[in-house]
């Protein structure tokens, strides 16, 4: 990234005030990940990809972990802008606004491949966001347990608000849904990320037969492939 020093600067003095620093450190790190991998990421070498002193990147992460957990926050505020959290009903077509909100199969067809496309998408940051190292670590940042925390409390909330627009009422515990839901399609991006799963035919009947099978139970019908 060009660097902002004037003409009569000496070429090893490098300014700590380069616009949102903060916001770029972020960014250049998920590049780094993205296309190095996690291990390929130092605070020295972020420092250089910005443009900035060794020292800089330090006035706003501690260390490479504080990164790293504010790289996942950052994963996560994208996510529930991506999934776009909230009951997502329709009033069938009609054109009367006052209508009630009808929720169907397409709906949660809808959110389970917003929740893949992000994750498939933005892998550099959905590894770090639900990453092993990261949650057993004793390090862990109370910001990104707040993000992790908030992002999981709106999807309970979004399945209690499904629930409301359903046609049928079923006897199913939101957050044990939510719960087993969540982990379903985690387990799906897991193995799109890695490139077990490629053909993209058999992936749309993963998505639609999740779908369905989300939809059934949500409703409290038996399910049938």
């Amino acid at each position: 990234m060009t660097n902002s020093i004037a003409s009569n600067t000496l070429p090893s003095s490098k300014p700590y005030h380069h616009g949102d620093l903060r916001r770029q450190l972020l960014d250049a790190a998920a590049n780094i990940i993205r296309d190095e991998g996690e291990a390929a990421l130092s605070m020295r070498k972020l420092a250089q990809e910005v443009g900035v002193s060794r020292t800089a990147p330090y006035h706003h992460f501690s260390d490479k972990q504080a990164l790293l957990c504010a790289v996942a926050e950052e994963g996560f505020r994208r996510f529930r802008v991506h999934v776009s959290f909230g009951p997502q009903a329709h009033s069938s077509g009609e054109t009367n606004a006052a209508l009630s909100p009808v929720l169907d199969e397409a709906t949660i067809r809808n959110f389970i491949r917003n929740y893949i496309d992000f994750a498939v998408n933005n892998a550099e940051y959905y590894r770090l966001m639900f990453g092993g190292h990261l949650w057993k670590s004793q390090q862990l940042t109370a910001s990104l347990k707040d993000e992790a925390h908030a992002s999981f409390k709106l999807y309970v909330d979004q399945v209690r608000a499904w629930q409301q627009f359903s046609a049928k009422e079923a006897a199913v515990d939101a957050l044990r849904y939510a719960q087993v839901s969540w982990s379903t399609l985690h387990g799906m991006s897991c193995l799109l990320i890695d490139g077990i799963y490629l053909d993209s035919a058999a992936i749309a009947a993963m998505t639609d037969t999740a779908a369905r099978m989300f939809w059934q139970q949500l409703r409290g019908s038996e399910f049938s492939g």
